[in-house]
């Protein structure tokens, strides 16, 4: 399916959050919000992906 992956257009077989995280290599210590909405790490493995989603995910940086 396609979806929106930090602005980019993105092709996924994910069917979770959780699932496009591990796919895409990021890792636990990352917000992520789908359509707008936060979804806590939480939720993830509950958090179905759908055609056309808007996924952010957001990793902490280092340094001041």
């Amino acid at each position: 399916m396609n979806i929106t992956l930090n602005g980019a257009a993105q092709q996924t077989g994910a069917a979770t959050l959780a699932d496009l995280l591990t796919e895409q290599g990021f890792g636990p210590k990352v917000a992520t919000a789908r359509n707008g909405d936060f979804v806590p790490a939480a939720l993830r493995d509950a958090t179905p992906i759908a055609e056309g989603d808007r996924i952010e995910v957001v990793a902490p940086m280092q340094g001041g």
